[in-house]
């Protein structure tokens, strides 16, 4: 009896020790790599001239700016999380136009994200306001879906799915409101037959 005991103990081990070292496999997850999260690049209290052939033609002010490397995952990428200003100069360094959000995105260098209390100020002096706005450099062009308000000399115009060039000289808005002034007229007489 006492033999069988001990057996059923033993064979009652081996099971345990079979059951708990279930061969090579590991329970971790993968590494996390550098590129996946953290940045190669910080800076703060940025304030970067941007040439085009020897010619300023932006300067960008942030008090953040991260660099992200392409992974196999995802392309490169800039983020501002803490404000963005850009201006952008003609060729005697006057201010052409401006854009101004609280946060700024630029993916794979070729398409910016602006959101939140996006301001634009284009080289007419209109005004352009939303919370959201996408400029596609590629495609010089500007888009949004969201609502767009837009202050021009004149007239004020506000909507939803608004597409410009990339000067904010030529765009449609979509589901628009406009407001024009209307100089008040004298009746005048008419005649009468």
């Amino acid at each position: 009896m006492e033999d069988k005991v001990r057996n059923c103990f033993l064979s009652f081990i081996l099971l345990i020790a079979t059951l708990s070292c279930g061969g090579n496999t590991s329970h971790m997850a993968s590494a996390v790599n550098d590129g996946d999260s953290i940045p190669f690049m910080t800076a703060h209290g940025i304030s970067n001239l941007i040439s085009d052939s020897g010619i300023v033609r932006y300067k960008i002010i942030a008090e953040e700016w991260f660099m992200y490397d392409a992974t196999s995952e995802r392309p490169s990428r800039w983020d501002f999380l803490k404000g963005f200003f850009m201006q952008k100069y003609d060729n005697q360094m006057n201010t052409e136009s401006y854009i101004r959000c609280d946060t700024a995105y630029c993916h794979h260098d070729d398409l910016w994200e602006f959101r939140g209390r996006v301001l634009i100020r284009n080289v007419n002096g209109s005004t352009f306001r939303s919370e959201e706005l996408f400029w596609d450099m590629s495609r010089h062009e500007l888009y949004s879906s969201l609502y767009v308000h837009i202050q021009e000399p004149l007239r004020e115009l506000e909507g939803y799915n608004f597409r410009s060039d990339e000067r904010m000289t030529r765009y449609t808005i979509y589901n628009s409101n406009g407001f024009l002034p209307v100089e008040d007229v004298e009746a005048q007489p008419t005649d009468s037959i």
